[in-house]
């Protein structure tokens, strides 16, 4: 069978398209080498199983350690580290016996409760590796899936047999997961829900955080099912998917994998830019189980203290902490570019406000082709005169129910469009920290193959704020410049605290030789 794209489990060269494992951890082999014990880290779908992996095999067979990967899912379960530390040595055991040969295996694990659950695994990778005629590396995978108790024995555990590395313990221990040690969930006393140090495991040397396809390595990706099909992907193509994704691994193979196999399939067919980006919005459309991963974490306060200032183009509060910051980076969520604090990708910015919405959008009613013409355009004057009506009656409960309230009157207007132009049309968000804005770019398709665009400013009038009309207009305007289109919507959300939610108003002004419409709400 032909190989493919791979967007579910670790991935094998004989099936799947990838790049080399080793190149993306090349500082791996040194800390194995220097009998280092270190931390993998990585958002979900991001190849660490696969990396992992790959590289115990290379240690295995290159005949200088007995090195083996092993999952602790199976010990996910375990409420107590009675139950929990079994569970982790039988894992071990288990795996140990389908990857090792006899030589290199630990021996079986006691099944006497002599020794307490607190020494046990201590003690048993003590005999594993006093027995094993090649050190032992052990590569510990869905570390972070172990409940407190139990993970924190883990831990503890590991540091008390360090010293004794490598004649009476394993030479190398990598703890692989979502986050860096100090951000493991771990109840440790009232209000407190995570570690927030690396103490229970200060013997970590590193931390290394598994990185993004470059550009290049996308090329390469893609380079492989030209060289197995014959199918080409174009320049313009390759950059435009790692630019969606910003080489997000289980992105990339995900565009991919809808373009070869849903949208392209004739191989005699290039693959051009406009196919990836309806690619790209069939994957916001189906929200895979990666994207509901990633809605998951937006409700967690963590996340929302970066996320919402950076919707509502905010300043970071100063309740935000530089592992609040961190911890989001690790989960994928945000990148820190040139331009500041942002989304970590395209594909993101439209998940994320979209995510927060959905309730809101499924609750209305509207059908879109109430707002197509007979000739097939968007009747946009018609759809913000009807978001008019929907804000004068629905604003007040709408937006106590948001779960990001800095940002709500925003997450309902884009709620009610993205509903309305779901029938056919797309919708480009813009939005960065401490830019003061969002903007929105309406794509509209016509039956001729021309696009219709309309580009959108939203600002909010906060308590103790000048008006933000004329900022608005200017920011606009440097928008429709980098869109080249002379019309555009300026929409400003009132929500001083002592004002009512008045009538909404419709207006027009000229900026730099525009004509330019107001809607206040």
């Amino acid at each position: 069978m032909a190989r493919f794209f791979n967007t579910a489990g670790p991935c094998d060269p004989r099936d799947h398209f990838m790049l080399a494992p080793e190149a993306r951890l090349p500082d791996l082999r040194t800390l194995v080498a220097q009998k280092a014990y270190f931390v993998v880290h990585a958002p979900r779908q991001s190849g660490k199983t696969t990396t992992l992996r790959h590289m115990a095999a290379a240690l295995l067979k290159e005949g200088s350690y007995a090195a083996l990967l092993v999952s602790c899912e199976a010990a996910r379960t375990a409420e107590d580290i009675e139950r929990g530390i079994p569970a982790v040595i039988r894992a071990i055991d288990q795996e140990a016996r389908l990857a090792l040969p006899a030589d290199l295996q630990p021996e079986p694990p006691e099944t006497s409760e002599e020794i307490e659950a607190e020494l046990r695994l201590k003690e048993y990778l003590r005999r594993w590796a006093e027995r094993s005629r090649l050190p032992v590396v052990l590569f510990l995978d869905e570390i972070d899936a172990l409940l407190a108790g139990t993970l924190l024995s883990v831990l503890q555990q590991l540091r008390d047999g360090y010293a004794s590395r490598p004649e009476h313990f394993p030479q190398s221990v990598a703890l692989i997961g979502l986050r860096d040690v100090r951000d493991y969930k771990i109840p440790l006393s009232p209000g407190l829900d995570r570690l927030g140090t690396s103490s229970p495991f200060n013997i970590k040397v590193e931390s290394l955080l598994l990185p993004n396809f470059t550009a290049a390595e996308v090329a390469t990706l893609y380079g492989q099912h030209v060289a197995e099909t014959g199918q080409a992907f174009s320049a313009e193509a390759s950059a435009r998917s790692w630019e969606l994704t910003r080489g997000q691994p289980w992105l990339v193979n995900a565009l991919a994998r809808q373009l070869v196999e849903r949208l392209v399939p004739d191989r005699s067919v290039t693959i051009e830019i406009a196919q990836v980006e309806a690619a790209k919005e069939e994957l916001i459309r189906r929200r895979d189980t990666h994207m509901d991963s990633l809605a998951s974490q937006l409700r967690e306060p963590r996340v929302r203290r970066i996320i919402e200032p950076i919707l509502a183009g905010e300043l970071l509060g100063a309740d935000v902490s530089d592992d609040d910051l961190d911890f989001a980076e690790d989960l994928g969520l945000v990148i820190r570019g040139p331009a500041g604090l942002e989304i970590a990708n395209p594909i993101y910015r439209e998940v994320i406000p979209r995510a927060l919405t959905a309730v809101t959008e499924s609750s209305i009613p509207q059908p879109p082709r109430v707002y197509v013409d007979a000739e097939g355009r968007l009747r946009f004057e018609k759809l913000m005169a009807d978001f008019a009506a929907f804000w004068r009656e629905h604003a007040g409960a709408l937006l106590r129910l948001q779960a990001y309230p800095e940002v709500a009157a925003q997450l309902v207007f884009m709620a009610f469009l993205q509903r309305l132009v779901n029938g056919g049309g797309f919708i480009e968000r813009e939005y960065a920290v401490g830019s003061g804005r969002i903007d929105l770019n309406i794509r509209w398709p016509l039956p001729g193959g021309e696009i219709e665009r309309f580009a959108l400013e939203l600002k909010v009038w906060r308590e103790g704020r000048p008006d933000p009309q004329q900022k608005g207009l200017e920011q606009l305007s440097r928008y429709l410049d980098q869109l080249s289109l002379e019309t555009g919507t300026l929409v400003i959300f009132d929500l001083h605290k002592a004002a009512a939610i008045a009538a909404p108003k419709r207006s027009e002004a000229t900026h730099l030789g525009r004509n330019l419409t107001i809607w206040r709400f």
